[in-house]
């Protein structure tokens, strides 16, 4: 029997966004300001180490990954990667009592 690991707090996915609206409100990346559901994407991306393709009207695709579908773990992970990279920006992340 296989064991899977808990999905993803409330907590968790609270902090994601929090910290995806400082990221989203601070850095300027590569000329373009980014919404937080766009730098999930960008996070996320870089995380799994996922595919991009060309898209079919032009532009690229990342191929997909769901946050709603990650483990505690791989969660935490995302967090990370998010704090460390907003360090390097210096992004000045909100303390929400995280």
């Amino acid at each position: 029997m296989t064991q899977t690991s808990p999905s993803r707090s409330g907590e968790q996915n609270r902090r994601m966004w929090a910290m995806l609206t400082e990221v989203s409100r601070q850095v300027i990346w590569h000329g373009q300001k980014l919404a937080k559901e766009e730098w999930k994407d960008v996070f996320t991306a870089a995380l799994k180490r996922q595919k991009v393709v060309p898209g079919i009207d032009g532009g690229f695709v990342v191929l997909g990954s769901s946050t709603s579908k990650m483990s505690v773990e791989e969660m935490s992970a995302l967090m990370e990667l998010m704090m460390a990279f907003g360090v390097q920006q210096g992004v000045k992340f909100a303390d929400d009592g995280f």
